[in-house]
């Protein structure tokens, strides 16, 4: 049996955006992954700290602080 996740907000964000995992994972400064990304685009469970460096990451592409965990996850 497996579970149906919703994709969160994050998905749509960069789909808008036309940004792929590997942009997040460049850009990051922490040891960020390209599984974490994906975990999260698909709305599986991922930890308070792969969020933060998720958002750390795509406010560094995008280049400022526009975004936050309540805005990609919540």
């Amino acid at each position: 049996m497996q579970k149906e996740f919703s994709a969160p907000p994050l998905d749509a964000v960069l789909e808008n955006l036309s940004l792929k995992n590997d942009a997040l994972v460049r850009a990051s400064s922490e040891q960020l992954t390209h599984k974490q990304v994906q975990k999260a685009r698909k709305g599986r469970p991922i930890t308070t700290n792969i969020q933060g460096k998720i958002v750390r990451a795509l406010n560094a592409v995008v280049g400022n602080k526009k975004y936050t965990e309540k805005n990609l996850f919540g």
